[in-house]
């Protein structure tokens, strides 16, 4: 799930960001996650000091407080990946953007028209060059586990177990929260308490899933016939 965050001191336009942001999502058939600032200082304090992580920013250049500029050169060394968007009236920003790194510069008299298409290429990028994964985060550590590495998830009490590749992450959430948040096809349910990824899944047999790596996990009489249908479905459009 992509971490969005958009920042402008006048609230209206941010909201106009905020939907322009979600139907650019939709239409890239991604799960975002938008927060909003109205006041830079909050963007600053949220990544600095409470870690807060982001793949993309929607950034104004001309606010009180922090400018846009200054945002960008400060949360570099704590998100060294970062894409930002930059969003200003003043064409001559535009050159210490690009010496920024800056993703994108988008003037604000040609909004409508550049920014979706801003959007749809940095969240293309993004997952191109990462991935899509799952972020764990609370007060004391933040983690991004590929998809790619998730071989199954279960209910753990009032934890979601995440097996991976190398060992389990626990996050304090429901199942089907985790899976909503997941809100791709590769992950289905075999069970009411696991949820497998498909391209983990060698073999079906006497109602079991058998992983690539070994594991045996059993596949409730109920989602059986279902598990079936979506593995041949799967495999027989992505093949």
């Amino acid at each position: 799930m992509l971490r969005i965050a958009i920042c402008d001191d006048d609230l209206a336009t941010v909201q106009v960001h905020k939907k322009l942001t979600e139907t650019c999502l939709k239409q890239c058939d991604s799960v975002g996650e938008i927060a909003i600032y109205t006041a830079s200082d909050s963007l600053f304090y949220d990544i600095v000091e409470d870690h807060f992580f982001f793949d993309l920013i929607l950034l104004d250049i001309e606010m009180p407080g922090y400018t846009g500029m200054e945002i960008a050169k400060k949360i570099k060394p704590f998100l060294p990946n970062i894409k930002i968007i930059f969003i200003t009236s003043h064409i001559e920003y535009a050159i210490d953007a690009f010496e920024l790194s800056i993703f994108r510069y988008v003037p604000k008299d040609d909004i409508e028209k550049r920014l979706p298409d801003a959007i749809q290429d940095a969240v293309r990028f993004i997952e191109l060059e990462e991935g899509k994964s799952y972020i764990i985060q609370t007060n004391s550590r933040l983690e991004k586990i590929p998809y790619k590495e998730i071989l199954y998830i279960e209910r753990d009490g009032k934890n979601a177990s995440i097996a991976v590749i190398g060992g389990i992450s626990k996050v304090r959430k429901s199942l089907q929260q985790v899976y909503e948040e997941l809100g791709t096809e590769e992950f289905i349910y075999i069970d009411r308490g696991c949820i497998v990824n498909i391209i983990h899944i060698m073999q079906i047999k006497d109602g079991m899933a058998i992983l690539k790596n070994g594991k045996f996990l059993p596949i409730s009489r109920s989602h059986l016939q279902k598990v079936k249908e979506q593995i041949n479905y799967y495999w027989g459009t992505h093949i």
